[in-house]
């Protein structure tokens, strides 16, 4: 089990290391015919960075201090998900993404929840939410009340 930060009754447990997988809790894992150069494409175009490469059918990734492993195959994105990334700088980030091929769905906006944040589609149809924050602003002074805080 993992321990959240106010789930005292929780028993946590710590992950046993292991060099083949990545060290992130949650591991998106996203299918592309050709993992290599899906692997190459987004290192240029989002900036992640290659941890390991196995043979050609799998490339664990990492964004920051967080994980994606690409996996060979051919079923095509449904947009049934999107991967949120935390970055430093919204409208950097979205303008070395056009110019790598991106399709830029909507351009980096201000939210009243403290966040800048744009939307992209990579080459294969995977789609991204690429967020900044610029405040650390309350849930019940952008959400009219209509929040939970668990």
């Amino acid at each position: 089990m993992v321990q959240g930060p106010s789930s005292p009754d929780v028993e946590s447990v710590q992950m046993r290391r292991n060099r083949s997988v990545p060290p992130c809790t949650v591991i998106p894992v996203l299918i592309y015919p050709d993992p290599g150069a899906a692997a190459d494409w987004l290192s240029k175009a989002f900036g992640f960075t290659v941890r390991l490469r196995i043979a050609n059918h799998r490339v664990q990734m990492r964004a920051g201090d967080g994980c994606v492993t690409l996996a060979e195959g051919t079923v095509r994105p449904n947009n049934s998900h999107i991967v949120q990334v935390r970055i430093e700088d919204a409208d950097d980030h979205c303008a070395r993404a056009r110019r790598n091929g991106a399709t830029i769905l909507t351009e980096p906006t201000d939210q009243p929840y403290g966040e800048r944040q744009y939307n992209a589609e990579d080459f294969h149809g995977h789609r991204w939410d690429f967020t900044q924050t610029i405040a650390d602003i309350a849930p019940e002074e952008w959400s009219d009340g209509a929040f939970h805080l668990e």
